[in-house]
């Protein structure tokens, strides 16, 4: 399994920040490959993604989330791949948004990029797309604030 990670500072309070991205729909607009998601229930959700010329449909379940401070899901059948996201206060406007994205590569194309660690750029880019996503916008869309324990 591979692991790639990134850290950004973002200019929103932290409920700001937390909330955009509970909404998973909107993904698209930041994340590169990122085609669709679609929220089918408050804890479950349908990916289509397109990376490198790679395919992929999948669901994933939201396996832990509490409110400004993080949230965490896996993908639920045949494909490999979860992740956690973290968001910590730096200051009365400023949050720290860490993601941890782990996968498993399959193939020649995705095992040479993660072993030039390509998708640590692309975690990289995608929270960098977010943080101007989310300042350029100022508030977020909506947001979840429910709790899901592991």
């Amino acid at each position: 399994m591979t692991t790639a990670t990134s850290t950004v500072d973002v200019n929103v309070p932290i409920s700001t920040a937390y909330n955009q991205w509970t909404q998973l729909e909107s993904f698209p607009h930041f994340m590169q490959g990122v085609e669709q998601v679609t929220q089918v229930g408050d804890r479950l959700t349908h990916w289509v993604t397109k990376i490198a010329g790679v395919e992929r449909e999948f669901d994933a379940e939201i396996i832990e989330q509490v409110p400004d401070s993080h949230l965490a899901w896996q993908a639920t059948a045949g494909l490999k791949q979860g992740g956690r996201v973290t968001f910590e206060p730096v200051g009365r406007e400023v949050t720290r948004v860490s993601l941890a994205l782990d996968w498993e590569p399959l193939g020649a194309t995705e095992k040479i990029g993660s072993a030039l660690s390509v998708d640590d750029g692309l975690v990289r880019t995608d929270l960098e797309q977010f943080k101007e996503f989310i300042e350029e916008r100022g508030a977020a869309e909506g947001g979840w604030r429910g709790e899901v324990h592991a």
